[in-house]
Formats: C-alpha cells, sequence, structure tokens
C-alpha cells in the first residue's frame, strides 16, 4: 500500500479539498432548494487513514452508528459512505426536517429518507466535481441507509472494499441550519485509476 499513501502528496489532498468543498457546497445548495430551507457547511478537511481505523473515529466497534452507503462504478469505480454516531444521525435529522433539537428519538423511514437523500446528494456531487475534472463519467448506485453496529456497518464496507483500496479519504465538515451545528464525516474509498489522472491533471497544470 505504499503507493497508495505516496499518491496522497500535499498537492493532490490540496486539490481533492478543492473539489470536496466545491461538490458539498453544491450538494447543501441542491438540498436547500429541496427542503426550503437554507443548509450551510462549513469548509471541509481531508485525512487519509487506515480503513480499519474508522470505529476509532466514530467510536467502538459495538457503538450504534448510521450509514448512507453508495458505490459507483464506470471511468471510476468505488465507494462513498456518510457515516456517523447514532446520537448525531437523531441530530441531523432534526436539523434536515427543521424540527427542535431533540426531537427525533428514533429513526423512522421519514428520517432514514432525509439522511439518505442528504448523503446521496453529497456524494454525487462530489464525484460529478472529480468526474469534471478528469473527464471521466460514471454510475452511482441508489443510496442504502443503515442504522446498526458500527462493526457490522464495517464488515459491510470491507466485504465489498475488496480490489478496491485499504485506505480511505475522511471529509469532516459541520451542516449547519442557523445557529445549529452537527458533524460530519464522509468516507471515501477512492479508485486509484482516478486518483492516477488527478495526478496527471496536476503535473500538466
Amino acid at each position: 500500500m505504499t503507493q497508495t499513501i505516496a499518491a496522497f502528496d500535499e498537492d493532490l489532498l490540496k486539490k481533492l479539498t478543492i473539489i470536496t468543498n466545491e461538490g458539498i457546497k453544491n450538494a447543501a445548495v441542491g438540498f436547500s432548494g429541496m427542503i426550503g430551507r437554507k443548509i450551510e457547511v462549513s469548509s471541509p478537511r481531508l485525512e487519509l487513514i487506515p480503513l480499519l481505523t474508522i470505529p476509532k473515529v466514530i467510536g467502538g466497534l459495538e457503538d450504534d452508528a448510521v450509514g448512507v452507503y453508495l458505490r459507483f462504478e464506470g471511468d471510476m469505480f468505488g465507494q462513498i459512505m456518510m457515516i456517523i454516531p447514532y446520537q448525531k444521525g437523531l441530530e441531523l435529522a432534526d436539523l434536515l426536517m427543521g424540527v427542535a433539537e431533540g426531537t427525533t428519538q428514533t429513526l423512522g423511514q421519514l428520517e432514514r429518507s432525509a439522511l439518505g437523500e442528504l448523503g446521496n446528494l453529497c456524494s454525487s456531487f462530489f464525484l460529478n466535481s472529480i468526474a469534471k475534472t478528469i473527464g471521466a463519467s460514471f454510475r452511482p448506485s441508489p443510496p442504502a441507509v443503515m442504522v446498526d453496529m458500527v462493526g457490522a456497518i464495517l464488515d459491510i464496507v470491507v466485504a465489498t472494499a475488496g480490489g478496491v483500496n485499504e485506505h480511505v479519504l475522511l471529509v469532516h465538515t459541520n451542516f449547519m441550519d442557523g445557529p445549529r451545528c452537527v458533524e460530519t464525516d464522509f468516507w471515501v474509498i477512492p479508485d486509484m485509476k482516478a486518483l492516477d489522472l488527478l495526478l496527471k491533471k496536476k503535473t500538466d497544470a
């Protein structure tokens, strides 16, 4: 995996930060239009971490979490997941649905649908930004919303990540509705072919 880590040099991370910032902000605009209220996002912060360290960031393997999962294929392939602790999922559902903090006690069909659409929009806009940069196309899957223990969610990701990458790009951002703010993490299991194209773009620039 030395080649993978080497590929994520400082310049590439800067390029990915710009792409991610554009994608997530566009997704927030799209989601705001959908729900009729302005949802803002903070500038994202990116890290590259080993896939199996996800539980250390979220909590423990047996802690409950919410995951919104998409796969994509075509000129690029890989996976994107919005994964947050369960309590953060409740707070984000409150924010998205415009209800008082603490209102959502369980994630029913309506709340899961809102979280799924947010994860879908953010992932799709992020991928669109990359595709536009490198001149690629892809086909994303419909989002799957999972509410389970971190370990169970991670098992699904690891099982389907074979042949893609052992490292994930961790995107930290905050969704805000006025003074209310909820931290949210996106996990991108990158396609090395796409990263190579981004590197070439960087070299050609």
